[in-house]
């Protein structure tokens, strides 16, 4: 079904002008070992070194530019379990907007450390048992204030095609394009990007192998709703896709792929020890379903984004050390 809320590719052009100068324009690696491993020719773009750790800086600093005046003034309210979280008190604090984040309780130590020091309120909730989206909207009713969702928004989307955007520009024509999936946020914006920058470029999703509410919805041609998956991904663990989102999705990606959280530390290990990059379980979503095997891609040109890099040092130290 056709929606006219749904941005377009034109709106990452926009969002871009928006972050220009604002957001890391983040470097693309490559590793001659994971290209003999895969037989592929492979580009990871860096936004695990983007502003505030992630990918979210862009979609969240989008969304609060494009607010009118008064709107900003009054402040914004968010939720989310750490990436959005930082990135919005992050982006406010830089435009001068008050925030109020709606975080879980059992969010790492460090992202909440981070949200509170970029300067953002901080509302704890417990993800078992709360709603944390009507959290956020009884908030903005009671405060006035703009929500602004970690996926479901136009600006959020538009603003995290950029990346896929200016992996485009930096690599030249690819063909496969793979992105982390949560709520679908990211790998709608790399849609939106691909479907300007490159048509045949095929986009992909990740999700945890827990989570995969993404690969059933599209399967089943609608949203399916599942229970908080138990996953180290915890950046991923949504238990839908957005209207938006699923929108955009089910018109243009190509599909959606599954990882388990042994292959995601597999791909943190690989990165820490090879590359050098400290990369979040979400983060590696998108690599370890190529190296796995769970997405082929031999013969082709690949990008797959790192999304971030924001994991607290002990519990990324228990993971790559197996305890």
């Amino acid at each position: 079904m056709d929606r006219s809320d749904l941005p377009e590719p034109a709106a990452v052009a926009a969002a871009a002008a928006r972050l220009a100068g604002v957001a890391h324009r983040t470097p693309v690696l490559t590793s001659r070992t994971a290209d003999a491993a895969t037989g592929a020719r492979l580009f990871f773009k860096c936004e695990n070194l983007q502003r505030g750790g992630a990918f979210k800086f862009r979609g969240a600093y989008n969304a609060i530019s494009a607010l009118p005046e008064d709107r900003r003034r009054a402040g914004v309210v968010a939720y989310s379990s750490g990436n959005h979280a930082q990135a919005i008190a992050y982006a406010a604090k830089l435009l001068g907007v008050p925030a109020t984040i709606v975080m879980p309780q059992d969010a790492p130590a460090a992202k909440l450390a981070a949200t509170r020091g970029y300067g953002g309120e901080v509302v704890l909730y417990d993800r078992y048992a709360d709603d944390r989206a009507a959290i956020g909207r009884r908030l903005a009713t009671e405060r006035g204030l703009s929500l602004i969702p970690p996926y479901d928004h136009p600006d959020v989307i538009a603003g995290q095609g950029t990346a896929a955007r200016e992996l485009f520009e930096d690599v030249g024509p690819l063909d496969v394009l793979v992105a982390c999936l949560g709520g679908g946020g990211l790998t709608s914006g790399c849609v939106l990007a691909a479907e300007a920058a490159a048509p045949g470029c095929a986009v992909w999703g990740v999700e945890p192998e827990a989570g995969d509410d993404g690969r059933r919805s599209l399967a089943e041609g609608r949203i399916v709703h599942i229970d908080v998956p138990k996953t180290i991904a915890a950046g991923a663990q949504t238990q839908h896709l957005g209207e938006l989102t699923f929108a955009i999705l089910r018109r243009g990606a190509a599909g959606i792929a599954t990882a388990s959280d042994a292959a995601l530390v597999d791909a943190m290990r690989f990165f820490a020890e090879r590359m050098k990059l400290v990369v979040e379980p979400p983060g590696a979503l998108a690599a370890a379903a190529v190296f796995s095997g769970a997405l082929p891609v031999r013969g082709r040109r690949v990008g797959v984004i790192l999304s971030g890099g924001n994991v607290d040092v002990a519990r990324y130290a228990a993971l790559l050390g197996g305890t």
